[in-house]
């Protein structure tokens, strides 16, 4: 007789310690956090972007291209162990 009335107990048990120890919801602090991440994304997708202007353009009043005239030239050189090797390199004028 006392099996019978164990599993009805149990469950009554298992569900009520469900209900009292149910987890709370996460506070987002009206999402200031959120809003403080989009801004920071924000800002630094401006600055970083701005760091790569041609300023040249309004100051002198003539286009500047932002490129600089680079060929690439062979140039031997000697490792740590007396061999000769050839390398590319990028040459900037």
């Amino acid at each position: 007789m006392q099996t019978r009335f164990l599993g009805p107990i149990m469950l009554a048990a298992a569900l009520t310690l469900a209900v009292i120890a149910a987890p709370q919801p996460a506070l987002a602090d009206n999402g200031a956090v959120a809003a403080g991440v989009v801004g920071g994304l924000a800002v630094g997708a401006i600055v970083g972007s701005q760091m790569n202007r041609d300023e040249g353009y309004r100051e002198r009043h003539y286009y500047r291209s932002g490129y600089r005239a680079c060929h690439i030239e062979r140039q031997d050189y000697e490792d740590r162990y007396g061999r000769l090797h050839v390398r590319n390199v990028r040459v900037c004028d």
